[in-house]
């Protein structure tokens, strides 16, 4: 501004003085055009300044559309949507069938859409739930007239990973007032996402049709009971084809149906070249086999108290860790198949971390789901999955589970 002010004194001066423009009439012509010329270079300086440095006021660009990025969901939340087959308030919902075909089967072959629900549907529903028989057969009974909602999922197959040692200790979580039940308030602490205020089919069977009823612990200890042995009774029947014993070869495929190894060719190529044909498993060894899978920690910490270092294990000292893990002895057929799988080297001893290591992604189905800490690690992991939704309704890409 202040070289403005001195060109505007320099004109002025030059304008009034005799020896430039003696003429009034010159002075009114050639003043104007001074003026004029200083003005429009100083304009033409200014707006091309500024365009070097900012879009003038009266630009116009068309801005390129960028499309956020898809937020990525979980493998859990992932599998969950695959396998649901209903659809009420415009949020997925599975079936008891849709469970126990999820935690069976890597893909479902689904030939029809997702059935949208109504009020009435729902309610159908939730009136077979409060009515149901507790028993090992509880999720094939009810089929596709149940809803389970994400966090119920996750709740589920935290149950299906859990050694009966901590049943009790699942239920003290629920428990938060210490009476020795729980309602359905304290079952409903977890943190609410979409389509968590709808009443469910655990609902209903835990705590009655209008959540009036107090689930007990012998009640609660049934269901985990239950649900564990109707999901290994479906296994066994899926990988016997049906038959009352699995042949031995059926049983390897079971064990390794879920692992991620760089030595699962290896284990295959054992199974043909060291397992005999012709020998069967019953369905009370297999039985026996996961419960020896759902206490792995225990059967560490005793591998560990057995050899006392991480040394290859010999059969009779893996024998003796499971039976102070669990309590029961695996069966020689059973023994037998394990060492002959995992033995890499054929001196009949076996690596126990290595053969851990397969055995958590048998248990976990492929899916890292099992909290370290019990329920505790369970809630924590619902919360972490409630902020995920949250944020992917958001578009926002957040830290997963």
């Amino acid at each position: 501004m202040a070289s403005w002010g001195k060109v505007a004194s320099v004109l002025r001066n030059v304008l009034r003085s005799p020896r430039a423009l003696r003429s009034l009439s010159l002075r009114r012509v050639v003043g104007p055009g001074v003026v004029g010329s200083v003005i429009g270079t100083g304009l033409f300086c200014y707006y091309r300044y500024h365009a070097n440095n900012r879009t003038l006021p009266f630009a116009v660009h068309a801005e390129e559309q960028r499309e956020a990025p898809a937020p990525q969901l979980s493998a859990r939340k992932r599998r969950f949507i695959k396998f649901a087959s209903m659809v009420y308030e415009q949020e997925p919902y599975m079936t008891p069938r849709d469970f126990l075909f999820s935690v069976m089967l890597e893909n479902v072959d689904r030939k029809l859409q997702k059935r949208t629900l109504t009020t009435e549907d729902v309610n159908k529903m939730l009136a077979s739930a409060s009515k149901a028989r507790s028993g090992n057969d509880l999720f094939r009974t009810l089929g596709d007239h149940g809803l389970i909602s994400y966090t119920e999922y996750l709740f589920l197959l935290t149950i299906l990973t859990k050694p009966r040692t901590g049943f009790h200790i699942a239920f003290k979580m629920l428990d938060v007032d210490g009476n020795e039940q729980v309602d359905k308030k304290e079952f409903l602490k977890k943190p609410e996402e979409k389509g968590e205020g709808v009443n469910t089919t655990l609902q209903a069977y835990f705590f009655g049709r209008k959540g009036e009823n107090k689930l007990q612990y012998q009640e609660f200890h049934r269901f985990m009971e239950d649900l564990q042995a109707e999901v290994q009774e479906m296994e066994f029947l899926q990988f016997s084809k049906g038959m009352d014993t699995m042949r031995r070869e059926d049983f390897a495929e079971w064990l390794l149906h879920y692992t991620n190894e760089e030595d699962n060719e290896v284990y295959w190529e054992n199974m043909r070249k060291r397992i005999p044909a012709g020998q069967s498993i019953t369905f009370d060894e297999f039985k026996v086999f996961c419960l020896f899978t759902n206490n792995l920690e225990d059967f560490a910490f005793s591998m560990k108290m057995v050899t006392g270092a991480n040394r290859p294990v010999g059969m009779a000292q893996f024998k003796r860790a499971v039976r102070i893990a669990t309590g029961h002895d695996l069966s020689e057929n059973v023994l037998d198949t394990v060492f002959k799988l995992f033995d890499m080297d054929g001196d009949n001893c076996l690596s126990h971390k290595e053969f851990i290591g397969v055995m958590k992604d048998r248990v976990l189905r492929g899916l890292k789901v099992q909290p370290q800490n019990g329920f505790s690690g369970y809630w924590k992991c619902v919360k972490q999955e409630t902020l995920k939704g949250a944020q992917e309704a958001l578009g926002d890409n957040g830290c997963p589970i």
